[in-house]
């Protein structure tokens, strides 16, 4: 039997998260291979209809991943990110999606490590939940309803 391996969908911003992935891979760390990365100027440039769609599209799980408060190269991008995510675990919350699909990291550029282990921890947490059959039924809902018309 096939173990459930999730797709998930890092968006991660080109000044520290992007760099951070890039030093994992360079110092050989060890991570999952489920994350697709995008690479984004700030995580504060994060419109919640990107995870939407993310979701939407068959992602089991959405990571976001920026600068250390207080070191965001665009001053206060990853407070938006911060805010931008409550309001939307709170949708998802009464979707009655599980708000462990989406996850919000701080990851410098020189923590390599650290985001071999998130990607670690976000692959086991979406494991666990399993596939991602909410947004799947939902989109089999859309589908339907536009060929009926």
């Amino acid at each position: 039997m096939n173990e459930f391996e999730p797709k998930i969908i890092g968006f991660l911003c080109n000044w520290c998260s992007y760099a951070g992935a890039d030093l994992a891979g360079v110092s050989r760390f060890q991570y999952p291979a489920n994350i697709r990365i995008i690479r984004i100027p700030c995580s504060g440039r994060v419109n919640h209809l990107f995870i939407m769609r993310a979701l939407y599209d068959g992602a089991d799980g959405v990571l976001i991943s920026g600068c250390h408060p207080g070191d965001c190269h665009y001053q206060t991008g990853n407070y938006y990110a911060r805010r931008i995510l409550e309001i939307f675990k709170n949708l998802l919350y009464f979707t009655g999606i599980p708000q462990n699909r989406l996850k919000l990291a701080w990851v410098s550029a020189s923590e390599g490590a650290q985001f071999s282990k998130l990607v670690t921890e976000i692959t086991d947490d979406v494991k666990e939940l399993g596939e991602n059959e909410e947004f799947r039924a939902v989109r089999k809902d859309i589908e339907e309803f536009c060929n009926e018309q």
